[in-house]
């Protein structure tokens, strides 16, 4: 058996630390202190590392595809490694929640997200695991384009850190546990 972390992004240095980024930010904090080399992979269209965590082989994705096209490595993914959907967490930002504030799902609607919506439509259905990170509102006058590129105000920031932390403790009582629901109660709150 096999567990995936996904991560949704943009790739390009241009896009570091925007807030769309945020599940690039969590995968990478999340291996931070784990033996993971991630590789650029063309067929998967994905960046991405494993290891073995309690003789369970672990992988970390970071689509290359841009946001819009997230399921396609998803999928490729999934099916290359014969992972079962319910052995996933997609981690994403949701601009309808407060900065640093941390949701779980484990099914429902894209919510607008097009990365969310790729997923589903690869996959073919609203049913997985997922950590959602709250980036905010764009302030009066911002688009929500300018808005999830752009990055992070240094107030927001300490926050950001702060729920990339959780974040890290979250995904790994998951991987601990290999139980989102288990997880779910423990973190939700």
């Amino acid at each position: 058996m096999a567990k995936m972390i996904v991560g949704l992004g943009n790739p390009g240095s241009k896009y570091n630390d925007t807030r769309h980024n945020i599940g690039f930010m969590a995968v990478d904090r999340v291996v931070k202190n784990l033996d993971v080399n991630f590789t650029e992979d063309k067929n998967f269209k994905a960046e991405v590392g494993s290891t073995f965590l309690n003789g369970e082989k672990v992988y970390f994705v970071k689509p290359t595809t841009f946001m819009n096209n997230s399921g396609i490595a998803v999928k490729t993914l999934l099916t290359y490694y014969n992972i079962p959907i319910e052995d996933v967490i997609v981690i994403y930002d949701d601009l309808d929640m407060e900065v640093g504030k941390i949701r779980f799902r484990q099914k429902g609607s894209a919510g607008g997200h097009n990365g969310i919506k790729s997923i589903i439509a690869h996959l073919g259905t609203q049913v997985f695991d997922r950590i959602k990170i709250g980036i905010g509102r764009p302030a009066q006058g911002m688009t929500v384009i300018n808005h999830v590129l752009g990055k992070f105000a240094t107030d927001d920031q300490i926050k950001i850190d702060n729920t990339l932390d959780k974040v890290d403790d979250v995904v790994n009582f998951y991987l601990q546990s290999g139980d989102f629901e288990q997880t779910m109660q423990k973190y939700n709150g």
